[in-house]
């Protein structure tokens, strides 16, 4: 890179050169405050080996809401999604010598802020800005550059330092989990059609040989007994637990302004369709394996998006992470038929169902006999500076998903809003209901 000391020197020396070939001193004496200063600048120029350092440290913290001194335009149809936000605090150590640091900052969400700031031992800057957004994210984009006195020198601009963290989803809380038809597990809490231990009770029955001795019912015995020897046991409905594979679509992310559709890049505020979607999961997740059911996970977009069924606190723990990790990749993975799913299991689809790929998929399914329930994980729109052309494709869009999601209805599969809107019954409520339709289907 040229610096004032490279430029100081070569003019110094042209000139100098002039002078002498001129036999003009004057022009000789002119040359002289340039080498002085290129000399200057040598000498406080930092020796080879000295080296600067900088480090980003990015914390999160709680607070009561999600402003802070940041300069973005947050506005979004659900303010209260996320109530925290990240701190970070850049700390650059500059050689002997170094006069001003250059910081090239870019947070998320915000273009670039460019501060230049007078080299101490330590030079601090700190900062903070809200979460509105779950999953893997950058918070902050950090170059930095050393200038010398009188900018003498420059130092080669350090590559831009870029901190992520992941943001684990909101978990709300469920009361009901729909769970599937038919249930396969031998144990659990949930009341099987099978005779078994540790049910409701089902019938009385004669005694046959494998019934247990504590089952006998001795008032049904005196009053039913013909014989000598009749013995009569009562029988319960055996427990079971329930599978749920919850498939994320994370092809893309679909943000609540329409205008950002189209893929132009947008200001980053509001809920997406992956905000959604990985707080659906969670929530699911949590619900199920709290009832000692067992969950997995199904990436439709992803080689490694599978996370085989299981129970306890370390497969919520594995599910919940891998759910953080869930982003839109853009690409799809070609399938000649659908993920295979576990034999009596439910299927949780999360999808926007903007095209027919997920569609066909969810078919397949129903097809095989699972219970299969779409959840629409689509934001609510906002129009903001949109155009008449723009909200023209809007209805178009929306008039191939009504159809779309008409047709997985019409094949049995059923589905319901994530995101509560005052115009449809609430998520409660219609859990309960999906619910209730399970329990009466066994």
């Amino acid at each position: 890179m040229t610096s004032s000391f490279e430029v100081a020197l070569a003019l110094g020396l042209l000139i100098a050169l002039i002078g002498t070939l001129a036999s003009r001193v004057d022009v000789v004496l002119i040359a002289l405050p340039l080498l002085a200063c290129a000399a200057i600048g040598f000498d406080r120029k930092p020796r080879a080996g000295a080296r600067s350092t900088m480090r980003v440290d990015v914390t999160r913290r709680a607070g009561d809401d999600n402003t802070g001194n940041f300069t973005g335009n947050f506005t979004s149809n659900s303010t209260d999604h996320f109530t925290s936000h990240f701190e970070y605090r850049i700390e650059v150590e500059a050689p002997a010598g170094t006069e001003l640091v250059h910081l090239r900052i870019t947070p998320q969400g915000s273009s670039s802020h460019e501060l230049i700031l007078a080299a101490r031992d330590l030079v601090t800057v700190t900062g903070r800005l809200p979460i509105v957004h779950s999953g893997r994210q950058r918070v902050v984009e950090v170059g930095c550059r050393l200038i010398g006195v009188d900018s003498g020198w420059l130092s080669i601009p350090v590559p831009q330092a870029v901190v992520e963290r992941v943001v684990d989803p909101a978990v709300v809380p469920i009361g009901s989990v729909p769970l599937p038809h038919r249930l396969t597990g031998l144990t659990g809490i949930h009341g099987s059609a099978r005779p078994g231990d540790g049910g409701e009770f089902r019938d009385v029955h004669p005694y046959a040989p494998g019934d247990r001795l504590r089952r006998i019912d001795w008032k049904a015995t005196a009053r039913r007994s013909q014989g000598f020897g009749d013995l009569y046991v009562r029988r319960t409905d055996a427990t079971s637990d329930a599978t749920l594979i919850l498939v994320m679509d994370s092809r893309e992310d679909v943000g609540e302004r329409i205008e950002d559709w189209s893929g132009r890049p947008g200001d980053g505020s509001g809920l997406t369709s992956m905000d959604l979607a990985r707080e659906a999961a969670s929530s699911l997740a949590t619900a199920a394996i709290g009832t000692g059911d067992r969950v997995g996970l199904i990436d439709l977009a992803a080689y490694d998006g599978v996370v085989n069924a299981g129970a306890g606190k370390r497969q919520l723990e594995r599910l919940l992470r891998r759910i953080a990790m869930c982003r839109p990749s853009g690409t799809w993975l070609s399938r000649r038929r659908a993920p295979i799913v576990p034999n009596g299991a439910i299927v949780y689809l999360f999808s926007t169902f903007l095209d027919d790929d997920v569609t066909a998929i969810a078919l397949r399914w129903r097809a095989a006999g699972h219970r299969v329930i779409a959840v629409d994980v689509l934001p609510t729109p906002l129009f903001d500076g949109s155009g008449q052309h723009t909200r023209l494709a809007h209805r178009i869009v929306m008039a191939e998903r009504r159809r779309r999601i008409a047709d997985v209805r019409a094949n049995g599969v059923e589905l319901f809003r994530w995101q509560e809107d005052a115009e449809q019954p609430s998520r409660i409520a219609v859990l309960r209901a999906l619910s209730r339709a399970g329990r009466r289907r066994r």
